[in-house]
């Protein structure tokens, strides 16, 4: 079951984890955009793909077993290999086919956080999942802080970081020519999204990037989610307004000097998320977060 964010409920439902999974059974779906913008969704990030007369650039490249079959999909709309890949952070469901991409000859590209973090191992909270330090192929040869723009397949394209949100080295994609956006786990479709703050993530700067995002672009922009279907910038800002309901709600709760298990058990995600364990465990990050102040 699920509903729109407007005044009704959805179900936290977290991405693919990777454990598991029969990678032989899953299909690439490609989901055309513009005339050369693509969505490729089987297993993990969605994968934002350009073609053109410069050659093909993509975003994200999901799971390693993936690789052939992403390659297969990008091979169906152009001749031309992967020249660029962005990623849109380091989690491995979203950049997994580094090492492939980078021995095929791609130009990984990142901001620098991600590059620091895919140089040693990571544990991914969510889950405990560990992630192993990439090779020297798998990493990204160019990295950014604020900014690095591309004039690409008659696009120019602004690869921004608007601060820590889901991890502390995420990137937002603008093909501003075509308005376009991926926005990698900066903005998802799967209810309360899962924000990293272990590594550098903050439910606060989730809430600052998508009103700095939706302040960059307008009603006819065209966003592709780090997971789930394409989307607006309403979808967008009423995303972004479950995010400051739920914080408005905890952080009334947090200055009545209530618990953790007080507050969860508050029901403040209520209208938004079914109680349970994912909920509650979002909630107690959440409550770590803002006890101090923040």
């Amino acid at each position: 079951m699920r509903r729109t964010l407007a005044g009704t409920l959805v179900f936290l439902a977290l991405p693919a984890s990777g454990f598991a999974q029969n990678f032989d059974a899953i299909q690439i779906r490609t989901i055309p955009v513009t005339e050369n913008i693509y969505v490729l969704q089987g297993s993990g990030g969605n994968i934002g793909v350009s073609i053109g007369e410069d050659g093909t650039f993509i975003v994200d490249d999901q799971f390693a077993p993936l690789t052939d079959k992403i390659v297969a999909a990008i091979a169906a709309l152009s001749d031309d290999p992967v020249q660029f890949v962005v990623n849109s952070h380091w989690h491995y469901d979203h950049s997994d086919g580094n090492e492939n991409f980078g021995r095929a000859g791609a130009l990984i590209v990142a901001h620098d956080n991600s590059r620091i973090r895919m140089e040693s191992d990571q544990i991914v909270s969510l889950n405990g999942r560990f992630q192993e330090a990439y090779s020297a192929e798998g990493l990204p040869k160019i990295t950014f802080g604020e900014s690095i723009t591309f004039h690409y397949n008659d696009n120019t394209i602004d690869v921004m970081h608007l601060g820590p949100a889901h991890t502390d080295g995420d990137a937002v994609i603008y093909f501003r020519d075509s308005n376009v956006v991926h926005a990698g786990d900066v903005f998802v479709r799967y209810g309360l999204p899962f924000i990293d703050q272990p590594n550098g993530g903050s439910t606060d700067g989730m809430i600052d990037a998508t009103w700095a995002l939706a302040g960059l672009i307008d009603d006819e922009t065209i966003i592709i989610p780090g997971h789930g279907q394409l989307s607006t910038r309403t979808d967008l800002l009423e995303y972004r307004q479950m995010l400051v309901t739920i914080r408005d709600r905890m952080k009334a709760k947090i200055a009545e000097g209530l618990s953790a298990d007080a507050v969860v058990a508050s029901n403040p995600a209520q209208g938004f998320a079914q109680p349970g364990p994912g909920t509650e465990r979002w909630l107690r990050a959440a409550y770590e977060e803002w006890r101090g102040g923040g």
